[in-house]
């Protein structure tokens, strides 16, 4: 070993935040996993998010789509709920602060790499906060497309626990149809059949 060598090396920022974001195992979504009932952690949830990228990118509406981009942009986004926690979809006071939390947790957490490293990982997370790319809106597409799937495969568990109508549901996600507009066809006719089978209410009851 070279004694020589800063305590604190390119190599060893990378590896302290591998193993910073493996506390991301560790945060637990409201979304139920199909086989075991339990709730899906964020990174399952990321893993999820990519492969539904590469089985699905030929439905963007880009057709010149960066995958690759999309990609590092779905493994990325979430590392920052280990510190801000995972805000769900329909809770709007949580969402008024969600941003700013959100961002004060990147900058810890990506500033534990090397600053060109830091740097491309911020950039990341902004492009998909700002969804203004292709690949961010794609993104951002099966991100909102994954949850929805899991709860029409699991009785509508999610939403009926928190009381989700239809009507919030198509609210929160019509954005996916800027990313992917067969996506939000087939998904849209899918939550027709699950209001029609009662696993999603259409309107709250009074």
């Amino acid at each position: 070993m070279d004694s020589t060598a800063p305590p604190f090396d390119r190599l060893s920022q990378q590896l302290a935040f591998i193993m910073e974001v493996d506390k991301l195992k560790e945060v637990f979504l409201q979304t139920i996993l199909t086989k075991s009932g339990r709730r899906e952690n964020d990174a399952e949830h990321s893993w999820h998010l990519c492969l539904t990228v590469i089985t699905l990118a030929e439905y963007a509406n880009s057709p010149d789509l960066d995958v690759l981009q999309v990609l590092k942009m779905l493994i990325s986004h979430d590392i920052v709920e280990i510190d801000a926690g995972d805000t769900f979809a329909y809770d709007f006071v949580g969402m008024e602060t969600q941003h700013e939390r959100e961002a004060v947790a990147a900058d810890r957490l990506f500033g534990l790499l090397p600053p060109d490293q830091c740097s491309e990982f911020r950039t990341l997370w902004d492009e998909f906060e700002a969804r203004v790319t292709p690949e961010a809106k794609f993104a951002a597409a099966c991100d909102r497309l994954q949850p929805m799937l899991l709860n029409i495969h699991t009785e509508g568990a999610s939403w009926r626990r928190h009381g989700i109508t239809h009507d919030r549901v198509i609210a929160r996600n019509c954005h996916i149809a800027e990313g992917s507009v067969p996506l939000w066809q087939r998904i849209s006719r899918l939550l027709a059949e699950a209001m029609a089978d009662g696993l999603l209410e259409a309107q709250p009851k009074h």
